[in-house]
């Protein structure tokens, strides 16, 4: 096979990722502004695609809304790592829980239709609940063994908090509230210099 013809079959394979991740993004998008009664023509015209070319990729709304839910779980473990390598845990720490509350504002949208989606909402629950603790341990642990944070609270308490924090608000500019509280519930957490942390009772 020539070089000319290996990339003639490359092609149509680069193009459908790229189609792929376009049609994502522009989901993640629209599903945010709009929640689920955004219809899905307006994210293949937002992603520069047609509708069957979303199709292909996606052949049902529920396979688009999980398909979202996923990548964005993905991108936050791959954030999570990337701010391991940052000397402040707590500022590490304290971006990841601003992008889960982000991510949140993008499955608020979706959340009705997944819970009636006939193809395992459980699974996908199970999957989203693991990645994110797993995500936040790579921070928590490290700040909690350093000294800067309590080393009482695990993973999954502040994944329960941040989750508390998004789903007790509701209307218009939700995020901002929740933004403002999770920051004094991470100020909670930091131990100040020269202080000793009081032990459980």
């Amino acid at each position: 096979m020539t070089n000319e013809a290996a990339s003639r079959e490359r092609k149509p394979r680069a193009d459908s990722i790229r189609n792929r991740e376009r049609v994502l993004e522009a989901a993640k998008i629209v599903f945010t502004e709009g929640g689920t009664e955004a219809g899905l023509a307006a994210v293949a015209r937002r992603a520069g695609v047609g509708i069957g070319t979303l199709y292909r990729h996606f052949p049902t709304r529920e396979a688009l809304y999980e398909a979202v839910f996923r990548r964005e779980i993905e991108q936050l473990g791959e954030l999570a790592r990337h701010l391991a390598a940052e000397p402040d845990g707590v500022r590490g720490l304290r971006h990841l829980m601003q992008a889960i509350v982000q991510s949140i504002a993008t499955k608020k949208g979706m959340a009705t239709t997944l819970a009636l989606a006939a193809h395992k909402p459980p699974e996908l629950m199970a999957f989203t609940v693991s990645r994110l603790q797993e995500a936040i341990g790579m921070l928590l642990h490290p700040a909690a063994e350093a000294g800067e944070v309590r080393s009482d609270i695990s993973a999954d308490d502040l994944l329960r908090t941040v989750v508390g924090l998004c789903y007790l608000q509701d209307g218009p500019g939700w995020q901002a509230p929740a933004m403002r509280l999770l920051d004094v519930f991470l100020d909670g957490l930091r131990i100040s210099p020269g202080c000793r942390q009081m032990p459980r009772i």
